[in-house]
């Protein structure tokens, strides 16, 4: 992603942040985990990952992880990405009491890292929401053009042969 995009997309963020009437947006950033519904969950907060729609999938297990790791499909690689802090620009407060961030692993002062929402739609768990940026709309096209993720065929079916 140039940085030119994510300038724009987090000036377009923050002007429909200020638009919905909060006082301004603000981060976290520390350990995460990861719910089974593609939730994180830092510092005692619930964040849901700006701009997508995790659709359900069957439960599976990795077993390259030990203890066993199980859940859907977006949350296994979620925790598969996911190797130290998370940061989160926390954008808004949903009515059910979690909040909607563009959320990050690998940030540095020099760089941005990478954004788990675009890592979602690129592996194909995720889909982009009608009013998410045009990055993500792409991510999600790509994804379904080469059968990725939900867009495949699924994983836990067992062909017959005849």
């Amino acid at each position: 992603m140039s940085p030119n995009f994510r300038f724009l997309i987090s000036a377009v963020l923050a002007c429909s942040f200020f638009a919905a009437g909060s006082a301004s947006a603000y981060k976290v950033s520390s350990y995460a985990f990861v719910n089974e519904d593609g939730t994180l969950r830092i510092n005692g907060k619930t964040i849901k990952l700006f701009g997508i729609y995790i659709p359900s999938t069957e439960r599976t297990c990795s077993t390259n992880r030990r203890p066993l790791l199980c859940g859907s499909r977006a949350s296994v690689a979620l925790e598969n990405k996911i190797d130290g802090f998370v940061s989160c620009e926390l954008l808004k407060r949903n009515d059910d009491r979690t909040y909607t961030g563009l959320c990050r692993v690998n940030v540095s002062a020099f760089d941005e890292g990478e954004d788990l929402s675009a890592y979602l739609l690129q592996m194909g768990w995720a889909v982009a929401l009608p009013d998410s940026p045009f990055e993500y709309q792409a991510l999600e096209k790509i994804a379904r053009t080469r059968s990725f993720g939900v867009w495949g065929m699924p994983v836990d079916r067992v062909l017959n042969k005849n």
